[in-house]
């Protein structure tokens, strides 16, 4: 293990206070230098540590092994390892991938004996682990439920700090299987907690190797690393002077006024103030606010229209470093067409009259999972040619397979396809059951046949289906009403006011405590904009109106007037939530390493060279 002892220019190795003092005994007391105030690297115990669990979050898994190893000085110490008694199953793919089974784990002790021999190992030490937010997590966790006191040790992320010390051409990513080969580490990680453990020592140590050049010989030092802030974005704070408090929109601008990046907070002074910090760790926000002239802010009555004004901006001018709702033109839709024997197809605009329309999906993925849903549950063509009555042509192979009835040879009337017809659309107005039951049958007679994985595919299309029905039917509950007029309150004794018309929002404002509501409703709706477009369709964006209808549905929120009705199809999809929860809940357990949580640094900075 390499710990760099010598100054970043410097031509010698560099001496302590007592060193330099039995040195040259006779020269003057030396003022000691910040850099001597921190702790050497060399002094610094670390224990290295791992988790196998069963699950990717601490709220529902739970720890099977613990491996760690402390060293100090690039001396392994000791190694700490066991099993441990998750109290549950241990899942089939959880040992698929590490090995650990049920039985493994039976006469393993729970995790109560096993927290204090692991915090006695690691007591007085620096704790590291390669995506620390994961494991110490779990740890935590387990300590709160154990009632055991979490020391208050340091921590090391060993995958952000490569993030600041590698480049993207020595490693496409920081996962520890591209790492520990990197660094050539004695050990290959293989999902067993003390093999892990080990490997994360040596690119530990091979993390260090990068540090001598750079300067960073104290622990202050190597902790505050991935907090640096670019000198350049430092200067640049005077950029956040004027912006005011309080809810609202900012722009970033560049060099030719054009927006750069478009946001929204609750306090706009804060949240501008904090990309000139170390908090905003994003590469490609560090880019933005270097090529950033000003910032405008656009200060709103309420969240909600700060939301909206947002969701315009971003649509309207499309900021390169915007991400979401920078395209909203091209979500698909799935479209019933208007004809003798139609069919589905997928559009990207919505035509008032020009059919039934379900959607809008996010990509062609998800309309295709809805679309092969309803082909599996009704045998409508699937031939894109236009069929006449009087006009008749030989049939496909989904006729010989019993998925179509052949309305191109005649064998089927425009009634009797009508009535196929008519299913789906009573779905998609009232009650999808019909139109899923059969499926959801399909699916349990498959999983009892154990064909999981088509079992699987199946739910999730129905899945996918009936959140689109969900989705409509909210989406035209607000469309069908001319004005409604929502109140929350702000906290302060006032209330939060929207004027919401065919699903836009028209007005915001605030009536502050003491204030007449009416009277401040007044005012909203002399000035309130008026949509345009027909009666009984959205006036705004889809991603706008479900910006409303969250907003509504919020606790605390008022419906304080309504022309026209609001109401949704009864019983539309209520009947169906314990199925989607069912299929939001197993989505975790497929993917049971999927770790929301954002780590210090959630991409790749500029890398640190020597000298920065």
């Amino acid at each position: 293990m390499h710990f760099p002892s010598a100054r970043p220019g410097g031509t010698g190795p560099r001496l302590s206070r007592h060193e330099r003092a039995a040195a040259h005994p006779g020269s003057s007391p030396a003022q000691t230098t910040i850099d001597e105030l921190g702790t050497p690297l060399a002094a610094v115990t670390f224990v290295v540590v791992d988790l196998e669990t069963t699950g990717g979050s601490p709220k529902d898994s739970a720890i099977t092994e613990i491996g760690a190893v402390k060293v100090r000085a690039g001396e392994v110490l000791g190694e700490f390892q066991t099993l441990v008694d998750p109290g549950c199953e241990v899942p089939p793919y959880i040992s698929v991938l590490t090995g650990i089974t049920t039985a493994m784990v039976a006469t393993a002790p729970r995790i109560a004996a096993v927290l204090p021999a692991f915090l006695e190992f690691a007591r007085g030490a620096v704790l590291v682990a390669h995506n620390a937010p994961f494991d110490l997590g779990f740890l935590r966790a387990a300590c709160e439920q154990t009632g055991t006191a979490w020391p208050p040790a340091a921590s090391v992320d060993t995958a952000v700090l490569a993030r600041r010390l590698l480049s993207r051409d020595e490693v496409p990513n920081c996962k520890l299987a591209t790492l520990a080969p990197f660094f050539s580490a004695a050990t290959s990680p293989c999902h067993r907690a003390l093999d892990d453990a080990r490997a994360t020592v040596d690119v530990l140590h091979g993390l260090f190797e990068r540090l001598g050049p750079l300067g960073v010989t104290s622990l202050e030092e190597l902790t505050s690393l991935t907090r640096q802030v670019d000198p350049e974005r430092r200067r640049k704070r005077h950029l956040a002077e004027h912006v005011p408090s309080g809810p609202g929109v900012y722009v970033f601008r560049g060099p030719r006024d054009e927006p750069l990046y478009v946001g929204t907070s609750t306090d706009l002074r804060t949240r501008v103030r904090s990309y000139f910090s170390s908090s905003e760790q994003r590469s490609r926000m560090t880019e933005m606010v270097a090529l950033a002239q000003r910032v405008e802010a656009l200060p709103c009555a309420h969240d909600l229209e700060a939301a909206v004004r947002e969701l315009r901006l971003i649509a309207e001018h499309k900021p390169r470093y915007n991400r979401r709702s920078r395209f909203p033109e091209r979500a698909l839709w799935l479209r019933l067409t208007e004809e003798a024997f139609p069919r589905l197809s997928a559009v990207r605009r919505v035509r008032p009259g020009a059919g039934l329309f379900l959607g809008p999906f996010a990509d062609r993925r998800a309309a295709d999972m809805a679309m092969a849903a309803v082909h599996e549950a009704l045998p409508l063509r699937q031939c894109t040619a236009r069929l006449s009555p009087r006009v008749h042509t030989s049939a496909c192979a989904l006729f010989g397979m019993g998925r179509c009835g052949a309305p191109c040879t005649g064998a089927q009337s425009v009634e009797e396809y009508a009535a196929i017809a008519a299913v789906l659309r009573a779905a998609v107005a009232g009650d999808p059951r019909d139109l899923v039951a059969p499926l959801l049958d399909r699916v349990d007679r498959l999983a009892a046949e154990e064909r999981f994985e088509d079992a699987a595919v199946l739910r999730d299309r129905v899945a996918v289906l009936v959140r689109a029905v969900r989705r409509r039917q909210r989406l035209e509950s607000l469309a069908a009403v001319p004005e409604l007029v929502l109140a929350r309150p702000d906290g302060e004794g006032g209330w939060a006011l929207s004027v919401v018309r065919r699903g836009r929002l028209v007005a915001a404002g605030c009536a502050a405590r003491g204030v007449s509501v009416r009277d401040t409703l007044a005012g909203l709706r002399a000035t309130a904009e008026t949509p345009t477009g027909p009666d009984g369709e959205l006036a705004a964006s889809v991603d706008e109106t479900e910006l409303v209808l969250r907003w509504m549905e919020k606790p605390g929120s008022r419906l304080v007037e309504v022309h026209g009705t609001l109401a949704c199809a009864a019983p539309g999809t209520g009947g169906l939530s314990g199925f989607l929860a069912r299929v939001e809940a197993g989505r975790a357990l497929r993917d049971p390493f999927a770790d929301d949580r954002q780590l210090g640094t959630r991409t790749r900075p500029e890398r640190l060279t020597a000298g920065s």
